[in-house]
């Protein structure tokens, strides 16, 4: 087996004991790290929507099949024993941005895509002024036990395996600018959320996995309103949540929300990353990036940042670190390769056609797949730019990959598709 960085080791060990997740589950945003980081080496290099090359199965979304308007669906799927899971949402006739479109959850089998159930979900008390951010950014999360969904209109709920309901309860306040698009974090016996929102309203929740009672509340008005994910990770042995606020880079303790430090920083829509000692942020609107050591405590700004980017253009998706390397895709379509150790730009190549929403996944051998449901590009990590094969299904959506047991599972704009190498 090849063997892990040490930093992946202890995320993917912290990961898997706070929530029940096996090393191949990909149980939640960006994976078992957060980051973006699977150990399968048995993933497909190539393949092809009209040929069918290595398409192992594609089965049509909820609503797909009907007269229905969809909304953007951008929630990524999630893989847990052997069951995909997807958030979707649409309006089942035309827009109406007057209505709430119906929240669906819908359970496939992942050997051979057969959809085993499809649930709703109530709304929740927010009705869209601007569909923009749209009501499904949110991607689910999963235990041994639950499946825990997020909607924009302001609602987290959790369904067991079979998709029967077992509670929900509404966010509030909802004073999120355009869209909650926050996914929802296990850590031990708690969904953490992160509510940061408008008007001094800004928040982090931590919701009890069986009753989905609040357990702790930490507000946070000193914070404007973020749409990012934040990802649990090992600090010096003990765990944080490294999260982006509109103003911060912070390390949290995941058992109160309280701040352990603090560091200057925009963020906004992106996930952090950890990589070499360095936690990496930037907005994902435009804007500076900055790598920090998170072992201080207090406002580390002046003692810890260790170094700054220049502007770094619009992209939606989290950026994903392999080795001495950080790589970023942002618009147009651009890749850079960054030295993770003083964030020089190693090279800046454009991917022509890729999703900058779709957030990357490095896999072992130094594979880097920006993967879509629509172009795919696969690239070598290393300080020299190389793509190894370009795929693509024909079916563009910003949803990021899951990976699990040698496939990977893509979310289109109107089918579920799993890749693998056809045996």
């Amino acid at each position: 087996m090849l063997a892990l960085r040490p930093t992946l080791l202890a995320l993917l060990v912290c990961v898997v004991s706070a929530g029940g997740a096996t090393a191949a589950d990909w149980s939640g945003w960006r994976g078992p790290t957060g980051m973006g980081q699977t150990d399968d080496k048995n993933l497909p290099l190539t393949w092809n929507g009209k040929t069918g090359e290595n398409v192992r199965w594609k089965s049509p979304l909820p609503g797909t099949e009907e007269k229905a308007a969809q909304d953007q669906n951008q929630s990524s799927p999630i893989v847990y024993r052997g069951r995909v899971f997807v958030t979707v949402s649409y309006w089942p006739g035309k827009v109406d941005p007057k209505q709430q479109p119906e929240h669906h959850v819908a359970c496939y089998r992942a050997d051979d895509g057969k959809q085993l159930w499809d649930v709703k979900v109530e709304p929740g008390p927010w009705t869209f002024a601007d569909l923009r951010g749209g009501y499904t950014a949110p991607t689910p999360a999963a235990d041994d036990d639950r499946v825990y969904v997020v909607f924009g209109s302001s609602v987290i709920a959790a369904l067991d395996h079979d998709g029967k309901h077992l509670w929900r309860k509404e966010i509030k306040p909802f004073k999120f600018d355009v869209a909650l698009a926050a996914s929802p974090i296990l850590v031990g016996d708690v969904v953490v959320m992160q509510c940061d929102q408008t008007d001094k309203q800004s928040r982090l929740v931590g919701f009890d996995r069986k009753t989905g009672d609040v357990k702790w509340e930490q507000l946070r008005p000193a914070h404007g309103f973020a749409h990012s994910t934040p990802v649990l990770a090992d600090i010096a042995g003990k765990k944080q949540l490294l999260v982006a606020a509109s103003n911060a880079l912070q390390g949290v303790d995941p058992g109160t929300g309280k701040v352990v430090w603090s560091c200057t920083a925009s963020g906004d829509t992106v996930s952090p990353v950890l990589g070499g000692g360095l936690v990496y942020l930037d907005s994902g609107r435009g804007g500076t990036g900055v790598a920090v050591d998170p072992t201080g405590s207090g406002d580390v700004t002046k003692t810890n940042l260790k170094w700054k980017t220049g502007t770094m253009p619009e992209g939606y998706g989290s950026p994903v670190i392999v080795g001495e390397h950080l790589y970023r895709l942002h618009s147009p379509g651009v890749l850079k390769c960054l030295k993770l150790s003083n964030g020089e730009v190693l090279y800046s190549e454009r991917l022509a056609g890729v999703s900058i929403h779709a957030s990357p996944v490095a896999a072992p051998g130094g594979r880097v797949y920006f993967a879509s449901a629509g172009k795919t590009f696969v690239v070598q990590a290393g300080e020299k730019f190389e793509v190894l094969s370009i795929n693509d299904l024909g079916d563009d959506a910003p949803a990021s990959p899951a990976v699990a047991d040698g496939k990977l599972f893509l979310k289109g704009r109107k089918m579920l598709y799993c890749v693998g190498t056809k045996e």
